[in-house]
């Protein structure tokens, strides 16, 4: 089936890259979601089943693609929202749309993947493909945001190729071959610690640009500014659990040997400082959307204290990263209309949102409290599970950090919220606002409360392979 969505997504992207009928395209775009649908039935049937001798469909890949599957429909919606209510021409709208389908089966291989080669192709596909969505507004900005992306993903695709360098050194002395994730993990007692330490640390910077965290968080930062908000809302969710799947299968190793209170210790420093940063800028940012990107460097950040620390938070990071899947796209969707209204993603410029359009307004509330994980925020039960495991751990001094942190990023993020939804905005000419219809807003509805129902009412099948996904680690 792997081969198949392959040529499918190849065929359908020059389709949609040549093409300049509208139908056609849309046409061609349904045909992608109805592919990627049929792919996500299909891997979870055959569950743990090597295809094409570099893929494997496992518990955490699953997870991943279905949650893909889910957020795909309201991305191409709303991204011919998008591209209705600007100038666009033929050529831009079937790049827009061939980019956006590259993306997204390049995560989708990248999480069935299981050849860490194959991760690294697939994670330089996606730079590129993202790449070709930052630079579609064809401005100074968007060429210096695109610029910016590619220079540092070049560096972090260079740090993992050093990485899988050195875990060949490390394999050697094992006398093992394969690269595959499986055969690792089968001769782990084997490796050479040594080049084994090197490979996580290159490694794990290298995957640091697309899951959003420090040293290389600043890529995706400006990724989501400069790209269409449809864009940012897979760069916010998709591109970032791509990210970490090529952590969370190489630190699957390392989990398993003597270094890997020293790899925690690295990931607990990484994710600190990243909810740290994210915690400066969101008490001082005044951009709507770096003010979302920067959110989700905060929940990147806990997901990976939940990793590290071990426990039930592995479980809790999991959940976590699946929650936000759903709930970051919400704001990031709903953004199309805020800009509607107000021609300006600077928080001055906007205001009585709940005036201009109430359905959006709405879910601009529900959003912030979701993504600061404030009860009945499905996130709440996640960070709670994953602040549970940090006190079973004793790390106290970091627990209280981090809710300190947290406390002053509820507070910056809070104060831009309420401005945007009740401050009345400095100059506005209401006549040109547009009308907006509520049904624009029906996505971020459906997605907030899956993520809600997910939380407090998980199916059976959907903790199982949680659960599944863990038994890699523990």
């Amino acid at each position: 089936m792997i081969g198949i969505f392959l040529i499918g997504t190849l065929l359908i992207s020059t389709g949609l890259f040549f093409n300049k009928n509208s139908a056609i395209n849309y046409a061609l775009v349904a045909c992608y979601t109805i592919l990627l649908w049929v792919l996500g039935f299909y891997e979870y049937n055959h569950l743990n089943t090597i295809e094409l001798e570099y893929f494997k469909p496992d518990a955490l890949g699953i997870l991943l693609i279905f949650a893909m599957c889910i957020i795909c429909i309201p991305a191409f919606y709303h991204s011919y929202r998008y591209i209705s209510t600007h100038d666009e021409t033929p050529r831009s709208r079937g790049i827009f749309f061939a980019a956006l389908v590259m993306l997204m089966s390049a995560c989708s291989m990248a999480y069935l993947s299981n050849h860490i080669a194959v991760t690294w192709i697939f994670a330089e596909i996606t730079t590129l493909s993202a790449s070709a969505l930052i630079y579609h507004h064809r401005n100074i900005k968007a060429l210096e945001g695109v610029w910016k992306y590619v220079f540092i993903c070049a560096i972090s695709i260079t740090f993992i190729y050093i990485g899988i360098l050195f875990l060949s050194l490390a394999m050697k002395q094992a006398g093992i071959e394969d690269m595959s994730f499986d055969s690792i993990m089968a001769h782990y007692d084997l490796l050479n610690l040594f080049w084994l330490k090197l490979a996580f640390l290159f490694i794990f910077t290298g995957f640091t640009a697309k899951i959003g965290l420090i040293p290389m968080y600043t890529a995706g930062i400006d990724a989501k500014d400069k790209a269409p908000a449809p864009a940012g809302a897979l760069f916010s969710s998709v591109l970032m659990n791509m990210g970490f799947v090529g952590i969370y299968r190489v630190y699957a190793v390392v989990a398993h040997t003597q270094i890997q209170h020293w790899a925690s210790v690295i990931i607990i420093i990484s994710a600190v400082l990243s909810i740290f940063v994210a915690t400066v800028y969101m008490t001082r940012i005044k951009n709507i959307k770096r003010m979302f990107a920067y959110s989700s460097i905060e929940h990147m950040g806990i997901v990976m204290l939940g990793l590290a620390v071990g426990g039930i938070g592995v479980y809790a990071a999991i959940l976590h990263i699946i929650l936000h899947t759903f709930v970051k796209p919400s704001l990031f969707f709903q953004f199309n209309q805020i800009y509607r209204v107000f021609q300006s993603k600077n928080i001055y410029d906007v205001g009585h949102y709940f005036k201009y359009n109430k359905a959006g307004a709405i879910v601009i509330l529900l959003g912030f409290i979701s993504a600061t994980a404030m009860p009945p925020s499905g996130l709440f039960i996640s960070e709670f599970l994953i602040f549970q495991s940090l006190f079973e751990a004793h790390y106290f001094l970091i627990l209280i950090l981090i809710l300190i942190l947290l406390t002053m990023i509820i507070w910056g993020f809070g104060s831009n919220i309420f401005k945007l939804l009740f401050t009345p905005p400095l100059i506005i000419n209401e006549s040109k606002i547009p009308r907006i219809s509520p049904w624009d807003s029906a996505s971020q509805y459906f997605l907030l409360a899956l993520a809600v129902y997910l939380a407090y009412s998980p199916p059976t099948i959907f903790v199982e392979l949680i659960q599944n996904a863990v038994k890699l680690i523990q």
